[in-house]
């Protein structure tokens, strides 16, 4: 059975798709493209489709993974372009990989997370970034399906720093303020959210937006110790003899 590696979009209204519905989406584009999945044995057959490191609801996505079982051999490149054909807009297929070895959860380390907070005051932004960063440990507490838990928020925070916005948001068109926070977070247990790293800037500092923030994944997958940069998880799996290269960051560069 081949394994094909897929990383897609979650963008526009679709980031406040549910999971459950962004499978049952995908399930029903894998049959509408007419690739050859395959299927569990047992009472009740499920398409062999398994997801990797999924943003919450309500959260956009420009790194989201998931794993398809085949049949037959397929190109991945037809399969990227029939699968994105298939999805509604806001589901966007980036990348197509035959899988190789290991495991797709385990290269998922990190994620950089993009958090556009409008009417949010950048020198206070600062200040607040400056005491998260400053303390050993901030714990946080999020109600979870077994009552409230308590976890500390800073350990997984490799990076935290702010800018201003540059693109004419709805917000800048009416004058407002945009900070930009840019996260990069380690993926522990229990997981640490943008929300999670929002509250205890609320618990050191005082600082909290005056509306709900914009959070976009712009990246997953190992970090690089040399750079401490995210690397690309399927550059272990891209075939580098067809017709180029991995380039920076992953990118294919054609020969």
């Amino acid at each position: 059975m081949q394994r094909l590696r897929v990383r897609y979009a979650k963008r526009g209204r679709l980031r406040f798709t549910s999971h459950r519905d962004i499978s049952r989406a995908v399930e029903r584009a894998v049959r509408r493209a007419g690739i050859p999945v395959a299927y569990s044995a047992g009472f009740s057959p499920h398409p062999k489709i398994s997801y990797a490191g999924a943003a919450p609801t309500g959260v956009a996505s420009e790194a989201e993974y998931l794993e398809i079982g085949v049949t037959t051999p397929c190109d991945p490149a037809q399969v990227k372009q029939s699968l994105d054909e298939s999805l509604p807009s806001g589901l966007d297929v980036l990348d197509v990989v035959e899988a190789g070895q290991g495991g797709l959860a385990d290269r998922l380390e990190v994620s950089d997370w993009e958090v556009r907070l409008s009417g949010a005051d950048r020198e206070l932004a600062e200040v607040a970034v400056q005491k998260f960063l400053a303390e050993g440990t901030v714990e946080v507490e999020r109600l979870t399906k077994k009552g409230p838990r308590r976890f500390d928020a800073r350990q997984a925070v490799l990076g935290l720093t702010v800018s201003e916005g540059t693109e004419r948001t709805a917000a800048q068109v009416r004058g407002e303020p945009c900070v930009i926070l840019r996260m990069v977070v380690r993926h522990m247990t229990p997981a640490v959210r943008p929300d999670d790293v929002l509250t205890g800037l609320r618990l050191v500092a005082d600082f909290a937006p005056p509306v709900p923030p914009e959070v976009t994944r712009l990246a997953q997958g190992p970090l690089d110790a040399s750079t401490g940069a995210l690397a690309d998880p399927l550059d272990l799996d891209r075939d580098i003899t067809r017709g180029g290269e991995a380039g920076p960051a992953g990118e294919h560069v054609a020969g």
